[in-house]
C-alpha cells in the first residue's frame, strides 16, 4: 500500500480544452515522472477535484460548461485545498488578483515556458501540509489525514493502511456514492478490473465490521458502489 499511496501524491488534475496543448503538457509533465488525469471543461475539473487527491491542478481560465475560474471557486466552497495553478491569456493586474482571491494559488499566463510551469508546480508542492484537508467527520467518526487516526468518539480505530484510504474517501464524498472504480483508482491506483471485485468487498466489509456499533455506516448500492451515511 505506501507505494501506491506515493503514486497518488504525485498525481496532477490538467483542464484545458485546447487539445494540442492538453496534449503537450500531459506528454511533458509524465516525462517528469508525474500520473496525470486530464480533462477538457470544467465542470469535468470540478467534479474530479471532488472525487480524487491530486499534489495540483492546472486549470485554464475559458473553458466550457463552466469555466475554470467557476470551478476554482466553487471547488474552494466545498472545502477542496488541492493546489491550483490557473492557466490565462488575461494578464491585467485585475484578472490576476481575481483569480488569486478566488482561491488560486499561482498563475500563469500564456504562452509561456514549459520549465516555468513545471518549476511553479514543484513550488506549490512545497508549500506546508496545512494547506491540506482537515479532519473529516460524519456522525461520531473524526478521521485525520495527517496521523491516519480514525475514532469513534475517543476511541481509536485501528485500521490497515488499506482501510485508512477506503475511509477517507468515503468521508471526502460522503453521502455521495463512491464507484467500485473510483475505489480502485483512489486507493490502489489501478482500474476495478486489475484489483477484482472480490478484493474490494473483503476490504469494503473488514472496515465495515470495524464501524459496527457506529452512527455512521457504509451502505452497499447495488449495481453502483458504496457510500457512508450517518444514522
Amino acid at each position: 500500500m505506501p507505494n501506491e499511496r506515493l503514486r497518488l501524491i504525485m498525481r496532477i488534475l490538467v483542464a484545458e480544452d485546447d487539445a494540442a496543448l492538453r496534449a503537450v503538457l500531459e506528454r511533458g509533465l509524465r516525462e517528469n515522472g508525474y500520473v496525470v488525469d486530464t480533462v477538457s471543461d470544467g465542470a469535468a475539473a470540478l467534479n474530479h477535484l471532488q472525487t480524487y487527491e491530486y499534489a495540483a491542478a492546472i486549470l485554464d481560465w475559458r473553458m466550457p460548461k463552466k469555466s475554470g475560474i467557476e470551478a476554482l471557486a466553487e471547488a474552494r466552497q466545498i472545502g477542496v485545498r488541492t493546489p491550483i495553478l490557473m492557466l490565462t491569456a488575461r494578464d491585467t493586474p485585475t484578472d490576476r488578483v481575481n483569480g488569486l482571491n478566488r482561491g488560486a494559488d499561482d498563475y500563469l499566463v500564456k504562452p509561456f515556458d514549459f520549465s516555468e510551469l513545471l518549476a511553479r508546480l514543484q513550488a506549490l508542492q512545497r508549500r506546508p501540509a496545512l494547506r491540506f484537508s482537515p479532519i473529516l467527520q460524519a456522525g461520531d467518526l473524526r478521521f485525520d489525514p495527517t496521523t491516519r487516526e480514525l475514532k469513534r468518539n475517543d476511541e481509536l480505530i485501528a485500521l490497515t493502511a488499506i482501510e485508512g484510504a477506503l475511509v477517507e474517501l468515503l468521508l471526502r464524498r460522503s453521502p455521495a456514492i463512491i464507484t467500485r472504480r473510483t475505489i480502485a483508482v483512489q486507493v490502489w491506483d489501478q482500474e476495478a478490473d486489475a484489483v477484482g471485485s472480490n478484493t474490494i468487498e473483503v476490504h469494503v466489509a473488514r472496515l465495515r465490521a470495524k464501524l459496527d456499533g457506529s452512527l455512521a455506516r457504509i451502505e452497499t448500492v447495488r449495481g453502483s458502489g458504496y457510500r457512508l451515511v450517518t444514522s
